[in-house]
C-alpha cells in the first residue's frame, strides 16, 4: 500500500478534477462514494479531497510496495495533466 497526496492551489477545483479522473477511467470499475476509488485487475487507487487544505490524498494497494507507488505517482500525473 502506499499513501500520497497531490498538493493543489485554491483556485483548483477538486470536484472537477476528481470527475475528469472518473470519466478517464471510465471503462474500469470505479465508485465515488467518498472520493473516486479506481479498481483495475490486480490493484486499486482510492482519491479523496481534503475538507481542510487544498490537496488529493491518494491511497494505492497493489502486488508491491512499487508497485503501489508507481500507480500512485501515475495517477498523480493524469491528475496534473487535467489542471
Amino acid at each position: 500500500m502506499s499513501k500520497n497526496k497531490l498538493e493543489l492551489t485554491p483556485e483548483v477545483d477538486v470536484d472537477a478534477l476528481l470527475l475528469k479522473v472518473k470519466e478517464h477511467y471510465k471503462d474500469e470499475q470505479v465508485s465515488t462514494v467518498d472520493g473516486v476509488k479506481i479498481d483495475f485487475a490486480d490493484s486499486w487507487v482510492h482519491l479523496r479531497k481534503s475538507n481542510t487544505e487544498p490537496i488529493v490524498r491518494i491511497y494505492s494497494e497493489a502486488g508491491s510496495v512499487e508497485q503501489a507507488r508507481s500507480l500512485a505517482e501515475s495517477m498523480m500525473d493524469v491528475m496534473k495533466s487535467f489542471i
